[in-house]
């Protein structure tokens, strides 16, 4: 399984602006899977997650009973401090 490691020295911007470059965190083809597999990063907006990496790699939340999965290790950090302002419908 191909991973994705960040500089710790890059920023991570939440909502629209793409800070890791616009590249997809997802390994493998989107195309190829069953849609139900995948969600979207509420931190990194757009951002498409593979649910059983993110959840191998400890990359979800779980508000109020609901699941949350992020694309990599730095939106862990930006979804805890603020977590009303990336579950908000």
């Amino acid at each position: 399984m191909s991973t994705h490691h960040h500089d710790d020295h890059h920023d991570h911007t939440p909502a629209t602006e793409k800070p890791c470059g616009g590249h997809s965190h997802v390994t493998g083809s989107l195309n190829q899977r069953d849609p139900t597999e995948l969600a979207l990063c509420p931190v990194m907006e757009g951002t498409p997650v593979v649910k059983q990496e993110a959840e191998e790699a400890g990359l979800f939340r779980d508000v109020d009973g609901q699941r949350y999965w992020l694309c990599c290790a730095a939106c862990g950090p930006l979804f805890d401090a603020d977590p009303a302002r990336y579950t908000a419908a």
